[in-house]
């Protein structure tokens, strides 16, 4: 082989080497790290920094709680949450109790067998100071639910009244402390300008009506709901709350809220955030979706469907909390205690009733 034959086949060695070994070049073509092969530049188990991945979240884990609320109103705005409680929907797993009394759970609320309450307003602030503190309350859920209703046409306004025998029903209670600040706000004397003829049940006051022409009476619903479906000389006169929102604009009957225990408060306060969340919702449910609503109330041992479907637009739920709620709730807890001191505890609860997020 000749000289010159064996420098081109040199050549083109060393051009085949050169296309084989690229990383000869000292800069890598798919790189902007000079010096790395693509195979470098790839993550490894061993570089930290490319390797990490993000953790996957844990759901979180639910807990049971047992909540309490009495066979009336208060208990409607809870609905569509029992509902979602059975099929595994909520946040945490909830287990209702529908009470006929008050009496039936206090005892369980102040030990904290049920952490969650929904209870009369009054009742709220005797078993906060009962406990020293051991009551928060997270909401108002109800406003008034009393009405006027008579078996004729003369009642137009509060100042109707005088003169007349009122029938009603919660002797002691907060019926008849409401009745004496509306008609005072009205500018009549409770003692003097009416006549108050108090019965031991609503059934009672609903018999009167029945046999009696012009009968005037003061009832809470579904009651006012039932008379008005077997009587038709019954009407609806007066809307308490809403005369007592015209006689004492900033202030409202509270009826019914919703209570923790302070202890199962302080200690799960993201599932307390969590049920108030889904109470919201479960109110709204309840005003907007009646028909609904009325079935679940059957469901639950509330009211029957046909009644809860007639009584739930007059039942005033709602779901108001924070300073609202204490604005709203302590001008009436104020009224209750201007008038008997015992309704409310013996006195009137400190800023710390009031939750605030």
């Amino acid at each position: 082989m000749s000289r010159k034959i064996r420098q081109i086949v040199l050549m083109l060695l060393a051009a085949m080497l050169f296309t084989m070994f690229p990383g000869c070049t000292g800069k890598n073509k798919t790189t902007d790290e000079p010096g790395k092969t693509p195979a470098e530049s790839l993550p490894n188990d061993t570089d930290s920094e490319d390797s990490y991945t993000e953790p996957t979240q844990k759901p979180k884990e639910k807990i049971d709680i047992n909540i309490a609320a009495l066979k009336g109103p208060t208990a409607l705005g809870m609905l569509k949450m029992m509902e979602d409680s059975e099929t595994g929907k909520t946040a945490n797993n909830y287990h209702f109790t529908v009470a006929g009394a008050a009496d039936e759970i206090t005892a369980g609320i102040l030990k904290g067998n049920y952490p969650l309450a929904a209870i009369p307003c009054n009742l709220a602030s005797v078993l906060y100071n009962k406990s020293d503190g051991g009551i928060t309350m997270l909401g108002i859920n109800t406003l008034g639910v009393l009405y006027i209703v008579e078996t004729g046409d003369t009642i137009k306004s509060v100042t109707d009244l005088k003169g007349r025998r009122i029938y009603s029903t919660g002797k002691g209670t907060t019926p008849e402390y409401t009745l004496n600040r509306l008609l005072m706000e009205a500018g009549l004397d409770p003692e003097k300008d009416v006549t108050v003829t108090f019965c031991a049940e609503a059934t009672e006051v609903a018999s009167i009506l029945s046999e009696t022409e012009n009968a005037v009476a003061m009832l809470p619903q579904p009651f006012v709901t039932t008379v008005l479906m077997n009587n038709e000389r019954a009407r609806i006169a007066l809307d308490v709350t809403e005369e007592w929102e015209r006689l004492s604009p900033g202030t409202t009957v509270v009826t019914g809220v919703v209570v923790a225990n302070t202890k199962f408060l302080n200690e799960h306060k993201d599932a307390v955030l969590d049920f108030l969340s889904e109470y919201a919702v479960s109110a709204a449910f309840a005003v907007n979706e009646t028909e609904k609503a009325a079935a679940l109330s059957e469901k639950f041992g509330i009211f029957k469907e046909a009644v809860a479907k007639k009584a739930i637009p007059y039942c005033n739920i709602v779901f108001l909390e924070g300073a609202e709620m204490k604005e709203k709730a302590g001008a009436y807890l104020r009224v209750l205690f201007e008038q008997n001191p015992a309704a409310v505890g013996e006195k009137l609860p400190e800023d710390n009733f009031f939750f605030e997020r």
